[in-house]
């Protein structure tokens, strides 16, 4: 029956000299074995795991993944592989953080902390003060400017567990480590505690962005562990609590990267083009393996494949490997720019920076004045007939943060969603390493967007 739809619509003239059904679902079955049995994926995120390392914007480890993402693509044999200037943020960790909790009963207890990224250094003295807990922005705004003031607030909203998707519970959570201590700092607190985002119990902390604006005092922020988390809780709700936080980290001057771009020119369309890409830069904790080492290969990985096969496409594609979405997204924002300054369509835009779990889905949503479910009802008969042999579906959903700023100029933004079950586990801390990646669902992520691909380049995402 599947087939006998393709013949339709065929028949009705709304596709034109597209590879036959059953070819390019023979073409998908062989890029699953390939891609399977060779492991370039996780061949090359070893490379920019152990020898490049962690990568935040700015740092020498960036400079080099740069070099090292152009340098190999430069052997596929592509039509073009360029850097695209982007001037970045410089932050830096400096020496490891000093965290720790005072009480007349226990006395001091270390607590395990990393310095939230952007934030501002203690000064060499460090800063102590009385801890007062919040569960929300809100909470914390209700509260009277007296009671903050001095003292150091505590964002412990853990994730919600009872949500199957993880990336939703950390979506209701996210908002206290990147606007909390903004917010405590504008009632006149001296420093924040957030609790790591993460879906488990265990003694790592997790990093990750928080904004500061230029018109506030902006205060030091740090994340303790979910565990060093309910030890803080248990002490200040049992009595008077004081924490004690140095770090050295700052912000020095903006510097010079690049987003790293490979293409292959279209044939019949070879001003619209499709797009893959992840982001190269990741925290300096952990190697950054699945925030996105795994997105990088994935989309490095997909120009090979379609390369390698000879495929000549119709629309031009793109692999683009970002810079700064950690902590600025200005390699996204400097890609858009610069496609609506040549006046570019880009027809759809694929971003995986959901961590290297097994393929499971693509979710959709369209660009300005696009209805998605229009071409989600389009490209479906399609997916199912492809993909669906791979247990790939289509559904609707957000893109992700690079391809977020061209929204303007595109037809469809696809996320790439992976199994998440463990991705909190890791993300922006120091088990982000090649270890806690599996090769086959690295490879499975790879695959699902090579296919994609031929299946968008061939088929359309349905303007008609």
């Amino acid at each position: 029956m599947r087939f006998l739809l393709f013949i339709f619509l065929l028949s009705a003239g709304t596709l034109e000299a597209q590879i036959p059904v059953d070819t390019l679902a023979s073409m998908i079955k062989d890029v699953y074995r390939k891609v399977y049995t060779e492991e370039l994926s996780y061949q090359w995120l070893t490379t920019l795991c152990k020898d490049v390392g962690h990568r935040l914007s700015g740092s020498p480890q960036a400079e080099k993944a740069v070099e090292w993402g152009k340098k190999t693509m430069d052997t596929f044999g592509l039509d073009a592989v360029y850097l695209q200037p982007v001037i970045v943020p410089h932050w830096v960790r400096g020496d490891k953080e000093e965290v720790s909790m005072k009480t007349k009963g226990a006395g001091t207890v270390p607590l395990k902390a990393l310095a939230l990224g952007n934030s501002v250094g203690t000064g060499k003295k460090g800063v102590q003060a009385e801890v007062i807990e919040v569960q929300s922005i809100d909470e914390l705004k209700a509260m009277p400017d007296e009671k903050v003031k001095g003292k150091i607030v505590f964002f412990n909203r853990p994730l919600d567990k009872g949500l199957t998707n993880t990336f939703a519970s950390y979506g209701g959570a996210a908002d206290q480590r990147y606007s909390g201590p903004k917010a405590a700092g504008e009632k006149g607190a001296i420093a924040a505690v957030v609790r790591s985002l993460s879906t488990r119990k265990d003694d790592y902390p997790h990093t990750g962005s928080t904004f500061y604006s230029d018109t506030t005092v902006n205060i030091p922020a740090v994340a303790v562990s979910t565990n060093d988390a309910d030890v803080l809780t248990k002490a200040v709700r049992a009595g008077k609590t004081e924490v004690f936080i140095r770090t050295s980290c700052e912000m020095l001057p903006d510097v010079q990267s690049y987003n790293v771009i490979g293409e292959i020119k279209g044939t019949e369309y070879p001003d619209q083009f499709i797009i893959v890409g992840g982001h190269l830069d990741s925290w300096d904790v952990g190697e950054g393996a699945n925030d996105d080492g795994a997105g990088v290969v994935q989309s490095m990985e997909t120009l090979y494949r379609l390369k390698k096969m000879g495929y000549q496409p119709k629309h031009s594609i793109r692999c683009v490997l970002y810079m700064n979405e950690e902590n600025g997204l200005k390699g996204g924002k400097e890609y858009a720019r610069l496609a609506k300054e040549k006046n570019e369509y880009h027809l759809a835009a694929i971003e995986t920076d959901a961590g290297a779990g097994a393929a499971q889905s693509f979710s959709c949503t369209a660009g300005e004045g696009v209805v998605v479910e229009k071409h989600l009802g389009y490209l479906n008969p399609y997916v199912t007939t492809l993909l669906g042999p791979y247990d790939i579906e289509l559904q609707t959903g957000g893109g992700g943060a690079d391809i977020g700023p061209l929204k303007p100029s595109v037809g469809l933004l696809i996320g790439l969603r992976p199994e998440s079950a463990r991705y909190f586990d890791y993300h922006h801390s120091n088990i982000d390493v090649l270890e806690n990646v599996h090769p086959r669902e690295l490879a499975s992520g790879t695959a699902a967007i090579v296919s994609m691909i031929l299946l968008l380049d061939q088929y359309g995402i349905g303007n008609e």
